[in-house]
């Protein structure tokens, strides 16, 4: 579960509140500083859907911002990690927001549609990323407008049949990662994005509010499992994607998250580059976060890892996946170089019960 940002009231998102009102209301627990479904069928099922279906699920907990003013893109070049000025139109790249030190400050996504400039913000990190980014507007021609939260919401397709549901529903699929389009379907106003994903297509459809209850049913009569944050953030792990908060905190630095598709070496300069470049350059970070494959009890959170009896990491993350080949364990987890690169199992220990942990060096085939 992410970090939550008490300065601001955490809210229902919209599709949460559209199924308090049903039969069978299903529990609501906070995600990226939003109150959204836990649960909406067996975990098992949920999880199959993900890994071998379809899976609909709630992305309210997404805030969009439109960048404005004739230097949006110079400016907002100068303030996150990966390239904005040469993106298509349509298209988006995922980067990570620095400060003066190179420490990571959030994440966020920039995307391009036609000429204008948005970007996606997770809801427990808008507060802070907005005042960070509009410190830096100072000569600038430059104004962030967030959209009306109460007038769009995001929902979400993840599976590797997730594409047939959309033709099903007579939407176009983006081929390619992080590309969008956008429609007119049933006399709504449709924005599809295909996001990033490792074992699966990620999509995300920003409706308007007014068509969420269209859009939501469509979803399972077009053959659509509904499922809840605890899948999705099982099947986070299982595809190793690091959320900020957990897994990626203020005292990282770029290279050590292994995240280098966030980072773009020739875009020109930004707020942090000079140590990004150093560490290129000059030598390696001393640790990164690994995926891992583990033997044993799932482990917290914070649990050590060691190899010949001297620490060697922790892990942020656990979870276990029950699928029908069987029961499969993997982990996020800061792993020191020292003991990367001896590439030999790692041990941890839950409550009494030892385990170990294997660095996966490539995603696994569930």
């Amino acid at each position: 579960m992410t970090e939550t940002n008490l300065a601001f009231t955490v809210l229902s998102t919209p599709l949460a509140a559209l199924l308090s009102t049903t039969a069978k209301p299903p529990q609501i627990s906070e995600y990226h500083g939003a109150l959204t479904p836990q649960e909406l069928d067996a975990p098992a099922s949920e999880i199959a859907a993900l890994a071998t279906g379809a899976a609909a699920h709630d992305l309210g907990w997404m805030r969009r911002v439109d960048v404005r003013g004739e230097d949006r893109s110079r400016w907002l070049s100068g303030m996150v990690t990966n390239t904005v000025t040469d993106l298509a139109p349509s298209t988006g790249s995922w980067n990570l927001v620095l400060n003066a030190q190179g420490r990571i400050q959030g994440d966020l996504t920039v995307w391009r549609e036609g000429d204008g400039l948005n970007l996606e913000i997770a809801t427990n990190q808008f507060e802070r990323l907005m005042a960070h980014l509009e410190h830096f507007i100072i000569m600038d021609d430059v104004e962030l407008v967030p959209h009306d939260s109460t007038g769009e919401t995001a929902v979400g397709l993840t599976g590797p049949r997730s594409g047939e549901v959309l033709t099903r529903m007579g939407l176009p699929t983006p081929a390619d990662a992080m590309t969008s389009v956008r429609v007119e379907w049933n006399g709504l106003d449709l924005l599809i994005a295909r996001g990033y994903g490792v074992l699966a297509p990620h999509y995300q459809i920003w409706t308007p509010l007014a068509g969420l209850t269209r859009v939501w049913r469509t979803f399972s009569t077009a053959g659509a499992q509904p499922v809840g944050t605890a899948a999705i953030e099982a099947f986070r792990i299982a595809e190793g994607i690091p959320t900020y908060g957990v897994d990626i905190v203020e005292r990282d630095l770029p290279q050590e998250t292994s995240q280098m598709r966030g980072l773009h070496f020739s875009k020109g300069c930004y707020l942090g580059q000079e140590i990004v470049e150093r560490i290129r350059s000059r030598g390696a970070v001393h640790r990164h976060l690994r995926q891992l494959e583990l033997d044993g009890p799932l482990p917290e959170a914070g649990t050590e890892l060691s190899l010949d009896a001297t620490k060697a990491g922790h892990i942020t993350g656990a979870t276990e996946l029950v699928l029908g080949s069987g029961s499969r364990k993997f982990a996020l987890g800061v792993i020191r170089g020292e003991a990367e690169v001896k590439n030999q199992p790692l041990c941890y220990t839950s409550g009494t019960v030892a385990g170990t942990a294997r660095i996966l060096a490539e995603p696994p085939r569930l």
